[in-house]
């Protein structure tokens, strides 16, 4: 369990920007980040995946709250191109500032969701007691948050991840290297995809 504040939970969370070692498992989680990064979202597509404001997500990027990591903006024309994992972070931000979260705590928050693998978020889970954000990723730890009576309201990531999957399967992408448009594109059959092409 982590957290992004001040405060301590029960069995003492870790604060979610400290450095954390490398696993062969995160390794290789990396690896799959890798290829699915290669498919994009323009900002319409990633607002209605996010159920964001096109204002909010432009203002998030000028902001540097969450930045396309795919193709950001370079001046006028250009359009940026976010990732699955930006979208399902652009989600759970603005599921964070509904709940009240400090801006300061999401921030963290962010850059924490940002150095995990795309395997290691389908199975957070994030609590919040309106302050402070923790990272539980077992149910024990979920448990010990409520017993100690810090967590409020909770985001189960993977249920999110699920969702912005489901609303990305029947919307527009984009190949970041090629530029090709793929219409209903779901980010895990592209990596069956890519695959089943190198098997």
């Amino acid at each position: 369990m982590r957290s992004t504040g001040d405060s301590r939970a029960a069995g003492g969370p870790y604060p979610l920007h400290g450095s954390s070692i490398r696993s062969h498992a995160q390794s290789a989680s990396a690896a799959r980040d890798a290829t699915s990064e290669q498919i994009g979202y323009r900002g319409p597509t990633a607002c209605a995946a996010a159920g964001i404001t096109y204002r909010q997500l432009d203002y998030w990027a000028r902001t540097g709250l969450v930045e396309p990591s795919i193709r950001p903006a370079y001046g006028s024309g250009t359009q940026r191109l976010y990732s699955f994992r930006d979208v399902v972070v652009l989600k759970i931000v603005k599921r964070l500032l509904d709940a009240g979260v400090s801006l300061q705590n999401i921030r963290t928050a962010v850059k924490h969701l940002r150095s995990r693998g795309l395997g290691d978020l389908a199975q957070m889970t994030l609590m919040s007691d309106g302050a402070t954000v923790y990272e539980c990723s077992s149910p024990d730890e979920v448990v010990d948050l409520l017993q100690g009576g810090q967590g409020v309201f909770g985001i189960a990531v993977g249920v999110v991840w699920r969702d912005v999957e489901n609303t990305l399967s029947r919307l527009h992408a984009e190949r970041a290297d090629t530029g090709e448009t793929l219409v209903g594109n779901n980010p895990a059959d592209e990596l069956a995809r890519r695959r089943h092409r190198a098997g």
